[in-house]
């Protein structure tokens, strides 16, 4: 079998946007803090201006990492998950999952990697940023590389 290149699902527009109104939310509330501050205690202007600035390149960088940064890693040899909380298992094998399933956990979508050893990794669908049909297709292959079976 030749290897095959690392899929990497990222996160949801729709999850992004959400991530980054919350980020900017706490920069308008750190200017707020900021203005008053100077206006306050009478420092100069400029120190706001280099508050304004320093949120407005904070919040460029966020959206920077947000669009680049992945929350599912799959490989020949197996899985990495990151950034999501409460996920379970974080990185594992191919040959030490017993199988893939859907489920619903507090209401939300996600995908259940079954263990052999009866852990699981558990992902919400919704924070990928792929059709649901392509990821079913990625990881059937990905599992049945890593048992060592070959498509007919």
């Amino acid at each position: 079998m030749t290897p095959t290149e690392p899929t990497d699902f990222r996160l949801a527009p729709a999850f992004v946007a959400q991530l980054l109104g919350l980020a900017l939310v706490a920069l308008a509330l750190l200017l707020f803090i900021g203005t008053a501050v100077v206006a306050l205690s009478g420092l100069p202007a400029d120190l706001l201006v280099a508050v304004v600035l320093g949120c407005v390149a904070a919040a460029a960088g966020f959206a920077w990492w947000l669009r680049r940064t992945w929350v599912l890693r799959c490989t020949d040899e197996g899985y990495r998950v990151q950034l999501v909380r409460g996920a379970g298992v974080r990185e594992e094998r191919w040959s030490q999952v017993e199988d893939a399933v859907t489920t619903y956990r507090h209401d939300v979508a996600c995908l259940e990697l079954r263990l052999r050893d009866g852990r699981t990794t558990t992902i919400p669908v919704g924070v990928l940023a792929v059709d649901k049909d392509e990821l079913v297709r990625e990881l059937q292959v990905r599992l049945q590389r890593g048992h060592g079976l070959r498509p007919l």
